[in-house]
């Protein structure tokens, strides 16, 4: 399973990885560190193998606070875009106001998660994302 995480802060995207790799999901994590670079990794992926949906990831893990480009006119290009609105893409943030949430799935992000202050608790929401959404969830995107 391939995963994009879109994550400025290079802590934050440290605890992901790691939780990540101790879920015992093989998975593919790519970090972008801004909504710019997220957004040209996607458009290089579109043209690499000619539309075909297996070179996309299975999931997008996206900040909201981004330099360049933020993380809600990442989303709206995502899912506004033929090719890639049916990969889900989860917002991992640290925001719990009402203006993101609604923004947010308003923009049809497929979940929207608040990160935890305590490292127990944020390997556990990252292993229940990963099973989720690498395992249970079933979606066009999977490869």
């Amino acid at each position: 399973m391939r995963i994009l995480l879109v994550e400025d802060n290079s802590d934050h995207a440290e605890l992901v990885i790691r939780s990540f790799n101790e879920c015992e999901i093989p998975n593919e994590i790519i970090h972008t560190n801004d909504g710019e670079e997220a957004l040209n990794y996607l458009n290089r992926k579109l043209s690499e193998k000619n539309n075909d949906s297996s070179n996309f990831p299975n999931l997008i893990l996206l900040d909201l606070r981004l330099p360049k480009i933020d993380g809600i006119n990442v989303l709206s290009s995502i899912k506004s875009h033929n090719n890639f609105k049916q990969i889900p893409v989860v917002i991992f943030t640290t925001s719990e106001a009402p203006y993101d949430i609604d923004k947010s799935y308003s923009n049809h992000a497929n979940s929207y998660l608040v990160k935890p202050n305590d490292y127990p608790n944020y390997k556990q929401l990252i292993n229940d994302l990963a099973h989720y959404w690498l395992e249970l969830n079933i979606n066009n995107n999977h490869s």
